[in-house]
């Protein structure tokens, strides 16, 4: 067995952020190197707090956790209670955590870890605004060719916007930091809306999660209960797409993604676009691809990787 792959999740947890974490920490293929918070779906206090509960609800109270940036670059917050409820984990009743958040800034282990560690065998896996990843970027650029592969949730080019009519949320709360990321020069794999969307936690899928009988089993069931109210409504489908556990899904099988290597650039000036990831899918202009923008997705082993593995957390 190939050893374990080294990973950073940074993250604002919301429901879907928490499926990731547990995805990943029940997957011995994957070290969690650590997890950095983001305000995103919630302000930062709040992002710092649902990581930590993440990691003790899956048994994993050693997993360092981080706060980093509480705002974008050049702009207010804009978060997401609509959607994830006053908490960003609203559904299942959960404790306060007791681990401790570390001392240190996300955006310091960040660019110390990746200096720390062999060039090439870290993987930062953004799961919301890309803030801490920019500003790391920023500060240290000596760190860029030492990522091995950013894998991100983010963004839309078929399914257009979540947040806006053109604009996907983690990208359109801090559009300038995106830029940064997707300028970069970083291999880049983009989890956006057109794939995420495929993923649907239908009821039968749900009552899976639940049929596990472990307390994760049961959290991740009345998470997808709790966020799916907002998209069934919002969008008419048999359940709530899963959108940030496609990118751990992509780590351990990537084989169950498709999509191609194509240009995106990140729109940040135009009030009605801000936000907006324009991939030149169609490869019409002559601008260098510097990312591969996932389209595809094996619905159905998607769902049944991630049962395996919450299974496996107890």
């Amino acid at each position: 067995m190939a050893a374990p792959r080294k990973i950073i999740i940074d993250t604002d947890p919301g429901q879907d952020d928490a499926v990731a974490i547990l995805l990943a920490l029940a997957s011995p293929e994957l070290t969690v190197l650590g997890i950095t918070a983001v305000a995103g779906n919630v302000p930062l206090h709040l992002t710092a707090r649902n990581a930590r509960i993440v990691c003790e609800l899956a048994g994993r109270p050693d997993i360092p956790v981080f706060a980093g940036c509480d705002r974008p670059l050049a702009r207010a917050l804009v978060t997401a209670e609509h959607v994830h409820g006053k908490t960003g984990l609203d559904g299942p009743t959960l404790p306060e955590p007791a681990m401790a958040l570390q001392d240190a800034h996300a955006v310091d282990f960040i660019i110390d870890t990746l200096r720390a560690e062999p060039a090439g065998s870290v993987t930062l896996c953004p799961l919301g605004p890309l803030t801490n990843i920019a500003t790391a970027l920023g500060r240290a650029p000596d760190i860029a060719p030492r990522i091995a592969e950013i894998v991100l949730m983010g963004g839309a080019y078929f399914e257009v916007g979540n947040i806006t009519p053109a604009a996907e949320f983690n990208i359109y709360v801090d559009p300038e930091a995106a830029r940064i990321v997707f300028g970069a020069g970083v291999k880049l794999t983009v989890m956006p809306l057109d794939v995420t969307h495929k993923v649907l936690v239908t009821a039968s899928r749900n009552a899976a999660f639940r049929a596990l009988g472990t307390p994760v089993g049961a959290a991740v069931a009345a998470f997808t209960d709790f966020f799916e109210r907002f998209d069934r409504a919002k969008y008419g489908t048999d359940g709530a797409p899963l959108h940030d556990p496609c990118v751990t899904a992509y780590l351990l099988r990537p084989e169950l993604f498709s999509g191609r290597h194509v240009n995106v650039e990140i729109e940040t000036l135009s009030d009605l676009t801000r936000g907006m990831t324009v991939a030149d899918w169609w490869r019409v202009t002559d601008r260098t691809a510097n990312a591969t923008f996932i389209g595809g997705v094996d619905a159905d082993g998607f769902f049944a990787l991630l049962t395996e593995r919450l299974g496996r957390l107890r």
